[in-house]
């Protein structure tokens, strides 16, 4: 009976907005709170910290208050800010009640570090808003980050807007095509065996009994989930974080982050995470010089609820709701910040042609076209106490705004809403080694720019002798490398590769002759991911047809790096290292993808010989998690070179 009440009272909830009239966007404040509410949502906002301390849907509560920090959070929030002032930024009073907008903003004044926790402090202004309107389904979360003249130099690490949700309620997540499920109860991690890192443990009850439980098994590319979250098997319902843009999110559209998962507290809170400033995977960059004057905001970011009778339905509207805000971008009720509205915004078209001779066929597929920032020094403080130089790419970058496209086909493109500034181009383009960039665009305000043909000349060395894989910064194609979001893969490779990587060139295949993780080989394993291994030789047999002459180029492209370095040996003689690889935990986090680097190794072509040769790719012995992973090979040949 107790049962049915309860479903009678959830019913009912979703159906008595229907049967009243629209309730307006509303303010109510209380000395310590803000609370913002319409006849589907209400937010309570803490007016010192800035987090979003509770949150219901139709009278049910989405908030987690396990455990850690709980329910709603920026990373960086003003509250230790001398001169914090909390208003009211959108006044729904003056509007008929049609929107609703809090601020909470604390000024650093260049001598007080604003925020805390994993991130750390900074000294920049921080404004945290939340907005509702009278027919939002949810609310509108940003940030906007300000460092000012007088400012001294200084950064902003790792920053994220995360949630910790009812556990109660929210069962199921989805992030994408592969990840969405039904989640293991949070009394079954509490019971669960640690292995080899404080994130995955062993299940030993539940649904999930005698597998890994792992967080960063549910990363994904940000740019391909434009709307991620849990839902509720029992009460029907979700919730949702919605990016209607990507143009604030740092590492352009091959940055992979942390997005879901439950927290590591034996309370184990559904979590979910949007990283704008991301360290996993190669980690992003933001440092301020002193006197630098700069700006960013974060967001608006749509926290969206819905219901339905499925997680899959829920999740389909919540996508179908992304396409819908993406439209609405740039918001027209954001106001008094740097945020350029539509009309200020620009249009950039442009044909991209690829000419590569030993390719002539060669066409743009699942080519990214962007804008980003020049590429820039970053001068940071480095562990053993001095400063370093940091190149800073797009790859790395969060301290700018990027805006991203895929092209047809033929190589044709539009980026659209694109903020005025000085840019880069750049392409990247599934089977084309590197990427085209071509500096100076200056974008104006409000204007449509068509940057008419661009030929992209992929570089070359010299002719090609043989490749492996597909240059598509990532190791998907290879052996395993489809399935590879499971905790300890790397404890496999002994298994699936006993006597190691024996590649022969013209006979065997990439996608099940070569393992996606060049790993130590371990020669014993007790399941806990604490194994190391022994040094691990991969080798590569090819025909050469004539005597070789001149100067011989291994080109390796990398996507995931754990290892120091890399030994390279030809016909069992010496060609070279591999070396300063900067590690990026693609591995020991069970990715696919990561920083993408290529590394080259030059060497005498009178190594090799008229007949068969090989080269060998050699790793030194450590941790399992201790390898590369190769996103493509190709072994190039200059004749003219001397040797």
């Amino acid at each position: 009976m107790k049962k049915l009440s309860a479903l009678l009272l959830v019913a009912l909830n979703f159906i008595n907005p229907l049967l009243s009239h629209e309730a307006d966007a509303v303010i109510t404040q209380t000395a310590k709170t803000f609370v913002l509410s319409n006849a589907q949502v209400t937010a309570t906002v803490d007016r010192k910290s800035g987090d979003l301390v509770s949150m219901t849907y139709h009278g049910l509560e989405l908030m987690g208050h396990g455990r850690g920090h709980p329910a709603g959070y920026w990373e960086q929030d003003p509250s230790h800010s001398a001169h914090l002032l909390s208003t009211v930024s959108i006044d729904p009073a003056s509007n008929g009640g049609e929107r609703a907008e809090i601020s909470i903003k604390g000024t650093s004044d260049g001598s007080v570090a604003l925020g805390a926790g994993p991130g750390g402090s900074t000294f920049c202004d921080i404004e945290l808003r939340y907005g509702l309107g009278r027919q939002d389904s949810g609310v509108y979360a940003y940030a906007i980050y300000t460092h000012l003249s007088t400012y001294p130099a200084t950064q902003i690490g790792e920053s994220r807007f995360g949630v910790k949700l009812n556990s109660r309620v929210f069962d199921w997540l989805s992030i994408d095509k592969d990840r969405n499920k039904l989640m293991l109860a949070p009394e079954d991690w509490a019971k669960g065996t640690q292995l080899n890192m404080k994130e995955a443990r062993m299940i030993n009850t539940g649904i999930y009994k005698g597998q890994v439980e792992h967080k960063y098994d549910y990363s994904a590319l940000q740019y391909t989930i434009p709307a991620f979250g849990w839902s509720s098997t029992t009460q029907h319902i979700g919730f949702w974080f919605i990016n209607p843009s990507m143009e604030f999110l740092s590492g352009g559209p091959t940055k992979v982050e942390l997005t879901g998962h439950l927290d590591l507290t034996d309370t184990a809170d559904p979590t979910l995470l949007d990283y704008w400033r991301g360290t996993h995977y190669g980690g992003s960059v933001l440092t301020l010089k002193a006197g630098e004057v700069w700006s960013k905001v974060v967001g608006p970011i749509f926290l969206y609820c819905n219901h339905a009778d499925t997680p899959q339905a829920m999740w389909q509207d919540a996508l179908n709701q992304a396409k819908q805000e993406s439209t609405h971008w740039p918001y027209a009720w954001v106001k008094n910040v740097d945020y350029p509205n539509a009309a200020e915004r620009s249009t950039v078209t442009g044909h991209v042609i690829i000419k590569d001779p030993q390719a002539p066929d060669l066409k743009p597929n699942h080519m990214y076209v962007g804008l980003s920032a020049p590429d820039w020094i970053s001068n940071s403080k480095s562990y053993r106490g001095g400063n370093t130089q940091i190149p800073v790419t797009w790859q790395t970058d969060a301290k700018y705004y990027q805006f991203w496209s895929t092209a047809d086909t033929e190589g044709n493109f539009t980026l659209s809403k694109v903020r005025a500034g000085h840019y880069t181009l750049h392409a990247i383009s599934d089977g084309v080694l590197g990427e085209y960039a071509r500096a100076d665009i200056i974008i104006k305000p409000g204007e449509v720019l068509n940057l008419g043909d661009i030929v992209w000349a992929p570089v070359r060395y010299g002719k090609q002798l043989w490749d492996i894989g597909i240059a598509n910064r990532s190791a998907i194609e290879f052996a395993h490398g489809n399935d590879y979001w499971h905790w300890g893969l790397y404890l496999k490779y002994p298994e699936w590769f006993p006597e190691d990587v024996h590649y022969i060139v013209g006979q065997s295949n990439f996608f099940k002759d070569w393992n996606f993780e060049h790993v130590p080989h371990a020669s014993s394993n007790d399941g806990s991911g604490r194994a190391h291994g022994d040094a691990t030789p991969w080798t590569i047999t090819f025909n050469l047809k004539d005597e070789p002459k001149g100067k011989a180029i291994l080109r390796l492209a990398i996507v995931g790096v754990g290892t120091r370095f890399i030994d390279v040996t030809v016909n069992g003689n010496k060609a070279g290292q591999v070396n300063n690889l900067v590690p990026n935990s693609v591995i020991h986090r069970d990715g696919i993808q990561g920083s993408w680097v290529e590394k080259d190794i030059n060497f005498a072509a009178s190594l090799m010989h008229a007949g068969n040769n090989t080269l060998t790719l050699t790793i030194p012995a450590g941790s399992v998690t201790s390898g590369i992973e190769y996103d493509y090979l190709r072994l190039e040949l200059d004749e003219s070179a001397k040797p």
